[in-house]
């Protein structure tokens, strides 16, 4: 069974980049017809998709926050990465990453396996 695990820091300084780590267990990321994907929940609100790497390695981003984010991946350790820059205190949520089938993910049906989420907190 595939397990996944986010790690990074609680707390990122407005302007700053927010950094976040995947790590995978139980399968590898560059087999199956599957996306690795980054989602996240602002407080009181639903989810939001901010992107995904797909087993070939392709990324794909939301329209809305392509301009600030990047995802790639380390195939040696079996983990992928986000970055989102300029963050401000609207990007304060908390992030999960998933497997998921198809994107833009916008509903929990549609992630095959997901980590617990972590807290990112933007604030100075």
């Amino acid at each position: 069974q595939v397990q996944l695990q986010e790690s990074g820091p609680g707390l990122v300084q407005p302007s700053q980049t927010l950094s976040l780590t995947c790590t995978v267990s139980g399968g590898s990321i560059t087999t199956g017809l599957y996306y690795w994907s980054w989602i996240r929940q602002p407080p009181g609100k639903g989810l939001e998709w901010i992107g995904s790497i797909r087993y070939n390695g392709i990324a794909y981003s939301s329209p809305s926050l392509k301009s600030r984010t990047s995802i790639s991946r380390d195939t040696t350790k079996n983990l992928f990465t986000l970055q989102l820059s300029s963050v401000t205190p609207e990007d304060t949520a908390v992030y999960y990453c998933a497997r998921t089938i198809t994107i833009p993910v916008t509903t929990r049906g549609q992630m095959d396996s997901w980590g617990q989420g972590t807290q990112v907190t933007v604030s100075s």
